[in-house]
């Protein structure tokens, strides 16, 4: 069951994730998956010169980012475009609302906000690499698109 929330973003623990040379970000997980029945919310903090995920679209969740603090770069389908504390981002639920977010400061660390809708499950595409997620509450798979099979097979 659900319950209020109210937290600094001190009080909140936070998951390093450094497993890729140009990955690496903080997260302070707010709402957690299964917190509540239709939102996760965190604050990330991306060092200078990482990214937290590569370019990827959702089919099912939707997300809004506000940026807190520091400078990046927004790659999305309509090109790169420089973003600034202040901002608001909102990635639709399909090829349109394609994200990677770069944080381009050679010393400033940036920080926003993101707010996900939750589906039981959510697929995720990976266009630079060719990769396909299938994410959940009982499911976390990434497979390359290249190895789609008929319908059938094996059957």
């Amino acid at each position: 069951m659900s319950e209020i929330l109210h937290k600094k973003i001190t009080e909140i623990n936070d998951i390093h994730e450094n497993k890729h040379e140009t990955y690496k970000y903080t997260e302070h997980k707010f709402v957690p998956r299964g917190h509540a029945s239709q939102c996760m919310v965190s604050v990330y903090e991306i060092p200078p010169g990482k990214s937290a995920y590569p370019y990827h679209y959702h089919k099912m969740n939707e997300e809004v980012f506000y940026v807190i603090s520091g400078t990046g770069v927004l790659k999305s389908p309509d090109g790169d475009k420089l973003i600034n504390a202040g901002e608001l981002l909102f990635f639709p639920a399909c090829d349109k609302g394609a994200h990677k977010l770069i944080n381009t400061s050679e010393t400033e660390v940036l920080k926003y906000i993101d707010f996900s809708t939750t589906n039981d499950i959510d697929v995720c595409f990976y266009p630079d690499s060719g990769k396909i997620g299938v994410w959940g509450k009982d499911i976390d798979h990434v497979y390359r698109t290249r190895d789609t099979v008929d319908y059938y097979e094996g059957e």
